[in-house]
């Protein structure tokens, strides 16, 4: 799956991929916060992360022929690299094509594949840019409610899921992979901000904002924003060994797992939200599994995967947006993110069978 999203999405001349597969689809792009965007003829930051994340993945697993992938995603990455303003930052799009906005999430994406990159590799290259990144988005924390960062560098309406639970599980990895207390420190910060002001305490999910101007939740419900604050909990408990941190993952993993999971008549399990925030998601189940080893939750992602595999993928073999496949997508251009994500999937259920 990797080779194949490799070859359909590359876009050669610049070393980088398209927003679709054909690269001649060009739809209108919603996930901005000021307003729709025109596809361009290479991706905007955040589908193209999956890749480098699915490359980060598969060089766990066989770091011999995923290095040279490693080394071409960070010089893709790169090339979003903002170094005019301060302080810099990863842009929404590469900067050879003007300035755009910085936000918050992608460069967490960023982080995040820079530090695994490291545990990888051992490269300090790798860790320093991941500190770097660490710092930009700390420059957006602001003490309004308590803490938390914005969604885009300069607008303040609102504290999302998003940017806070990527900083935060970024912040946790670094602790990882330094030992120093500093980021052990800031992930909790973003831990106890996201855990007070976004979590559900019945149901055990994760908002997706906090509206800064009217002090209120915005009440969208997506899997990744739960996946990240229980990823955290995970990372918490192995850096401190306190059970609450354990208690909450698991609280975590069970809301998720009862509010999100639906199955089809067939018995199918499924999840209607996009495949790579089902993908986060999946992280912090993966990351509860190798803590407790109960395959209850990583085990419904693996079956809608097994699925998909049959049952829901076009002429070219790349996967459906909707993995029950009662929605027929033969003919319908493929998003980079919904393909980009599929190769870690693989990787992680390869872990936790082990397959390594």
């Amino acid at each position: 799956m990797f080779e194949l999203v490799w070859e359909l999405y590359r876009v050669p001349d610049y070393g980088l991929f398209s927003e679709y597969y054909p690269n001649s689809y060009r739809p209108d792009l919603t996930y901005f916060n000021d307003s729709t965007r025109q596809a361009q003829e290479v991706s905007y930051l955040w589908p193209m992360s999956g890749l480098f994340s699915s490359a980060v993945c598969l060089a766990a697993l066989d770091g011999e022929k995923y290095a040279p992938y490693l080394d071409s995603m960070a010089m893709a990455v790169e090339q979003y690299y903002d170094n005019i303003r301060m302080p810099f930052g990863y842009q929404a799009y590469p900067v050879r094509f003007g300035k755009v906005d910085r936000y918050y999430d992608d460069n967490g994406l960023v982080g995040i594949d820079y530090v695994d990159s490291y545990m990888v590799t051992r490269n300090e290259g790798c860790l320093e840019k991941a500190k770097q990144v660490m710092s930009f988005i700390l420059s957006g924390w602001d003490d309004e409610y308590e803490g938390g960062v914005s969604w885009l560098e300069g607008v303040r309406d609102q504290k999302p899921a998003c940017s806070n639970g990527k900083a935060m599980v970024l912040a946790l990895k670094l602790y990882e992979a330094t030992g120093d207390s500093y980021y052990l420190e800031t992930g909790k910060k973003f831990y106890f901000w996201m855990d007070k002001y976004l979590k559900d305490p019945e149901r055990g999910i994760v908002w997706n904002s906090w509206l800064t101007k009217e002090g209120k939740i915005h009440p969208d419900l997506y899997t990744y924003n739960t996946g990240t604050l229980l990823q955290a909990a995970v990372s918490l408990y192995r850096a401190t060994g306190e059970q609450s941190y354990l208690d909450n993952a698991n609280f975590l993993a069970e809301g998720s797992y009862s509010f999100f999971v639906k199955r089809t008549d067939e018995g199918t399990p499924y999840i209607n939200d996009l495949p790579w925030f089902n993908l986060v998601l999946f992280r912090g189940y993966h990351e509860l599994f190798n803590v407790t080893g109960d395959r209850k939750y990583v085990d419904a992602i693996i079956e809608g995967l097994d699925y998909a595999w049959e049952h829901a993928r076009d002429n070219s073999g790349l996967f459906y947006h909707d993995w029950t496949g009662r929605s027929d997508e033969k003919l319908k251009p493929k998003w980079l993110l919904d393909a980009s994500c599929i190769p870690e999937f693989y990787a992680r259920a390869a872990m936790i069978k082990g397959e390594i």
